[in-house]
């Protein structure tokens, strides 16, 4: 009766233990969502965002007219109820070039944060366990591209591996992997040193195991706010390079080619560089915001 009595107690105590997971998910959720939501700022930053990717992904069937195709009878036309953002020097409709320029700025900012998100990580985790000469090797090459400004370095890169938006996002993932690098370090030194991996450590548990599995978990705050703030400085350093020459083609609806394009009219159709000014400056302080408010609502000791 006794051994009964004992196994449904642990049957009982087990399912308590498997229901109390979810509800700390579920609660560990409620609590992200309440955070977030008392940063107004970043709440509308982060409606914008979610209007700019809808508009990247159904950008072909919201556009009114062809980005590419011209009328020459509207040439330099200032907005109006035909075109609301007016048209370009070949005529072409604005707004339609700056939907379609949506899904261009955005994929090719998202793909550099994610390359440098992806090499800075590892990078971060191994000069943060592994430490001595490979933390060296690895932080004093963060130092030396840390020395060179952002911009001036992604020039350098496109420079040497000639103009296009491939290379453009190669150039921009280069100098964003020492920032994800050096803070994953700070958190993977903190993170080594905590109970539970000094106790997988005494149960045998192989590095790599506790690099995946103890210390990668505690980064994914630090990375998701850091991924977040980077997007917009992507997009600035590639709209930059575009306008430079050095991105897009001029031909495609790319945001800083379109300013590019646009700055010999400013004086007589200042409407060709304001709107995709705008929306460069729009989206760029989403993005921040946006990242503000994950890091208050995720991990406030970044802040520190």
């Amino acid at each position: 009766m006794s051994q009964q009595s004992t196994a449904a107690a642990n049957h009982s105590s087990g399912g308590s233990g498997q229901a109390a997971a979810p509800a700390k998910k579920k609660s560990a959720a409620a609590e992200f969502i309440r955070k977030f939501s008392r940063q107004k700022l970043s709440l509308i930053a982060g409606i914008f965002i979610i209007f700019l990717i809808l508009v990247a992904i159904f950008g072909p069937y919201l556009t009114p007219y062809d980005p590419s195709a011209p009328d020459y009878d509207a040439l330099l036309a200032g907005p109006s109820a035909k075109h609301w953002a007016g048209t370009d020097e070949y005529g072409r409709d604005i707004l339609s070039r700056l939907i379609e320029g949506t899904r261009l700025s955005l994929a090719v900012s998202l793909s550099a944060v994610f390359i440098a998100a992806f090499f800075g990580t590892i990078l971060g985790l191994l000069s943060g366990f592994y430490g001595k000469w490979l933390d060296r090797l690895i932080m004093r090459s963060s130092d030396v591209m840390f020395s060179f400004p952002d911009i001036l370095l992604a020039i350098g890169i496109v420079a040497i591996l000639g103009p296009g938006l491939t290379n453009v996002v190669i150039a921009v993932a280069v100098f964003g992997i020492p920032s994800f690098a050096r803070m994953i370090r700070s958190v993977t030194l903190s993170a080594k040193e905590t109970l539970f991996v000094e106790a997988a450590r005494s149960m045998g548990a192989k590095n790599g195991r506790i690099i995946w599995r103890h210390i990668f978990p505690e980064t994914l705050p630090s990375v998701i706010v850091n991924v977040t703030m980077k997007i917009g400085g992507a997009i600035l350093a590639a709209s930059s390079l575009s306008f430079l020459g050095m991105g897009a083609k001029p031909t495609e609806p790319d945001w800083g080619a379109m300013l590019s394009m646009g700055r010999d009219y400013l004086s007589i159709a200042p409407h060709v560089v304001y709107f995709p000014g705008l929306i460069i400056f729009l989206t760029v302080l989403a993005f921040n915001l946006v990242g503000d408010g994950l890091q208050d609502a995720l991990d406030p000791k970044m802040k520190n």
